[in-house]
């Protein structure tokens, strides 16, 4: 297995939460809250119960993923591991490294997740095939 390919570098990182009278305030900045600096974000919204996202890896790419609105599970597996992490509080998010493979689902109803990328798009670092994500990560 590839160094990178390793749930166990996958963490939950608590940010920035600050609260008054007004309500909370969380906030993300580049490289010091998430370690990578950010190159595009995104967001899934409005995803029909029981359907699931994600169904990949990236060869090259780190994300962020962050449940802003609602709650969903992240199934993360690296060819020998497999975890799965419920996201439901805007004042954390789950760094994935490259190499991993990440399922979403069990999405809530009107559920926002956001998405925070290391790379802009590039259909070439996806591995859309899990038996091909396997072959890759456990090459020796």
């Amino acid at each position: 297995m590839t160094n990178s390919a390793n749930i166990n570098f996958c963490t939950l990182m608590e940010l920035p939460k600050l609260h008054d009278e007004r309500g909370n305030l969380s906030f993300l900045e580049n490289s010091n809250h998430i370690p990578f600096n950010i190159s595009r974000i995104y967001y899934l919204y409005d995803v029909p119960e029981k359907q699931e996202r994600g169904s990949h890896a990236h060869k090259e790419l780190s994300q962020a993923i962050i449940a802003i609105s609602g709650s969903f599970d992240i199934t993360l597996r690296d060819g020998l591991n497999e975890k799965k992490i419920n996201l439901s509080r805007p004042d954390q998010a789950l760094y994935v490294c490259p190499m991993i493979w990440r399922d979403l689902g069990n999405f809530s109803k009107g559920a926002v997740c956001m998405v925070l990328a290391s790379h802009k798009y590039d259909k070439k670092d996806y591995i859309h095939n899990y038996e091909s994500y396997i072959k890759e990560v456990l090459k020796t």
